[in-house]
C-alpha cells in the first residue's frame, strides 16, 4: 500500500470501482491524499499492477471477516471408532449400528475395528461375517471406503457417508 508499491506505471481503480486508467504511481499518491484514502495494489501480478483507491485498515477488516465466516461454515470430517469383538451379542450390536448410523448421519466416517483375544484368532471368519453383517445393516447410509483388512490382533473397515 502507498509507498510500498514499486510498479510504475499503475492501472488505477477508484474508490467507486471506476476504471482511472493507467497512470504513474506518483499521481495514483496524489490522488489517494486528495480524497483521503490509501492506494492498495490488488493485483500485482497483472501487467501493469492494479492498484485500487480505498481505506486499508477497512479493507483489512473486511477480508478477516470473510475468512472467518468461511472457516466457520467448513465442516471437518472426523473417523469416530467403534470396536467390537467377534461373539458380540445382538443388543449390543444394535447399541454400536445405532451409533454408527447417528456418526454417519451427522457427516463423519465411521472405522469399525474388530479385536481378537487369545483363540479367537483362529476364528478371523466370526469377526468378518459381524463385519460382513455391519456393511449390510448401514447399507442405504453408508458406502465401504477401505473394504476389512487385518492388522495384527484386529480387523479394520471404514465406511464413510453416501
Amino acid at each position: 500500500m502507498n509507498e510500498f508499491i514499486e510498479a510504475d506505471p499503475i492501472r488505477l481503480v477508484d474508490q467507486d470501482g471506476e476504471m482511472v486508467g493507467v497512470v504513474p504511481r506518483e499521481r495514483g499518491l496524489e490522488l489517494a491524499d486528495e480524497v483521503g484514502l490509501d492506494l492498495v495494489e490488488v493485483s500485482p501480478n497483472a501487467d501493469p499492477p492494479v492498484c485500487k483507491l480505498l481505506d486499508y485498515g477497512k479493507f483489512k477488516y473486511i477480508a478477516q471477516k470473510k475468512a472467518n465466516e468461511a472457516r466457520k461454515r467448513q465442516k471437518t470430517i472426523e473417523v469416530k471408532e467403534i470396536k467390537m469383538r467377534p461373539t458380540i451379542d445382538n443388543h449390543d450390536y444394535l447399541v454400536k449400528l445405532r451409533f454408527m448410523e447417528k456418526f454417519i448421519e451427522s457427516g463423519d466416517k465411521v472405522k469399525v475395528t474388530m479385536r481378537f483375544r487369545g483363540r479367537e484368532m483362529v476364528h478371523q471368519d466370526l469377526g468378518m461375517k459381524v463385519l460382513m453383517r455391519v456393511r449390510d445393516d448401514l447399507d442405504a447410509h453408508a458406502k465401504i471406503e477401505q473394504y476389512p483388512k487385518v492388522e495384527g490382533r484386529q480387523m479394520t473397515m471404514v465406511m464413510s457417508p453416501r
